[in-house]
């Protein structure tokens, strides 16, 4: 399979991006532009969630060996390609779910709704960004592979005017007692303000303060946390009150913040400069 055989059967633009797609030697990242690159990312979610990370997948999910669900539909999907990929291999090695605030009210609201309460996303003024489903191929797991991601985010983010991205993240394992630690350090160092804090759903709610303070290491607990969870926080991110345990994907979740303002300068004015370049030619 090649970058040639995913562009068949495209499909109708979901989302403009003019400054992208963006390059790194062989490595490009951009929206999906077909059918077949949003199989080809479901398939990579399929083989790093449940193949590699244990979840366990629905009658449906077993039957086309892909990750899928409705948000599908009408979202977003960035990809990280590898033109340079040996032949039969898919050259998606990196992938993340998109869905605007303006999309999700108009097709049934967000994922990360039937977790937590998320009102007070939903009237933050400005556009809002879910973002989720990431996944890298193991053999793609560099600085140099989540930079490409974190840029195809911030260039989504400046061309649609978000204000405030938001989406569930994930810590590995469904004991909360064995992850004391980083929940304990989130709830003490990276709490949402009130305004913008999203809390878990009654029922679900799993207390995140289960240290004291003085029990908690700050270097130990940023040590201790998942790789994105740790990118959302260097892009100056919260976390909202309380963590849900996700049975299906054997994760224990939270739900991130990030305001605009607090991405990193070098993303957004690397945009501003693209895209006043593209307005004088």
């Amino acid at each position: 399979m090649t970058a040639a055989d995913l562009q068949e059967s495209p499909i109708e633009s979901r989302s403009s991006l003019p400054i992208l797609p963006l390059t790194i030697g062989t490595m490009e990242i951009r929206l999906a532009v077909s059918e077949a690159e949003i199989l080809a990312a479901q398939k990579l979610r399929w083989q790093v969630f449940y193949e590699e990370m244990g979840a366990k997948p629905t009658p449906e999910q077993i039957s086309v060996g892909r990750d899928i669900d409705p948000f599908d539909n009408f979202a977003d999907h960035l990809l990280v390609l590898d033109h340079a990929r040996g032949l039969g291999q898919s050259p998606v090695v990196g992938t993340y779910r998109m869905i605007r605030r303006s999309v999700a009210l108009k097709h049934g609201g967000h994922y990360s709704a039937s977790e937590f309460d998320i009102t007070c996303l939903l009237s933050y003024p400005g556009e809002g960004l879910e973002v989720g489903r990431s996944c890298v191929d193991p053999a793609y797991r560099t600085r140099g592979t989540m930079q490409l991601l974190w840029q195809g985010i911030a260039a989504y983010v400046f061309e649609h005017k978000v204000s405030a991205l938001y989406g569930c993240a994930s810590l590995p394992g469904t004991d909360p007692n064995a992850l004391a630690l980083p929940l304990s350090y989130l709830y003490h160092h990276h709490l949402a303000p009130p305004a913008i804090r999203p809390r878990a759903l009654p029922g679900r709610y799993i207390d995140m303060h289960r240290l004291p303070l003085d029990q908690v290491d700050p270097r130990r607990g940023f040590v201790s946390l998942p790789p994105l969870i740790k990118g959302y926080l260097r892009l100056g991110g919260f976390v909202g009150d309380g963590a849900v345990v996700d049975h299906q994907f054997n994760t224990t979740d939270v739900c991130i913040v990030v305001k605009r303002e607090t991405i990193s300068d070098r993303y957004l004015k690397h945009y501003e400069r693209a895209k006043r370049g593209l307005e004088l030619d």
